[in-house]
């Protein structure tokens, strides 16, 4: 399964769903075309709002680091952010606010202790470009990387619940090296969570 499939595994059908970083808004158009989701997407950038917009995507354009106070409250039953925690000025925050704002929460994160990541640090000596790490340092919007290890530790700290994880190689796919030692193995982590 890749990243697409254990989301729509994972919402439940005609569900409300928030997605926090967009992005061109494909996940929610999926959600809602299979799924028949009421979807709202959250994003900063106008190109991928446009993009939203065309794919009939109700979107509003907000700075997720400046806070999430125009929600209330479970007021969603799935709030996603996917590939985005990293990017954000206050990750703790957020894990804070979706796990607020929505009844679970589904959050991916790449694995900055991937095995090719570590391998490209140790033998050039400078900062990995990798397909889910695919800028170079002083260009990337990511400004928090983290392993699986430390992402799970932040939830334990937050009292957050993982109700399920799912890991994926470099391909997007699960696999079983990435289940066996997925802090080693795994390219990407997606997880499930709930306060």
């Amino acid at each position: 399964m890749d990243t697409v499939e254990v989301i729509k595994n994972w919402v439940a059908k005609e569900s409300e769903v928030l997605d926090l970083g967009c992005g061109d808004g494909e996940i929610l158009s999926i959600l809602s075309s299979e799924l028949g989701a009421i979807t709202l997407g959250i994003e900063i950038n106008q190109k991928d709002i446009n993009r939203c917009i065309q794919l009939g995507v109700n979107v509003i354009q907000q700075d997720i680091d400046g806070g999430l106070n125009n929600f209330s409250d479970k007021s969603f039953d799935t709030v996603i952010m996917s590939q985005t925690i990293q990017v954000l000025k206050e990750p703790k925050k957020a894990l804070s606010e979706v796990t607020r704002i929505g009844k679970e929460s589904i959050v991916t994160i790449p694995n900055f202790g991937f095995w090719s990541t570590r391998l490209s640090l140790l033998f050039s000596g400078k900062m990995p470009i990798t397909s889910s790490l695919p800028d170079n340092w002083h260009d990337t919007p990511n400004i928090h990387l983290c392993t699986i290890r430390d992402f799970e530790i932040l939830c334990s700290q937050c009292e957050i619940n993982i109700q399920e994880k799912c890991f994926f190689n470099g391909s997007g796919k699960e696999s079983a090296l990435a289940k066996l030692n997925p802090n080693l193995f795994a390219a990407t982590a997606m997880y499930k969570i709930s306060k």
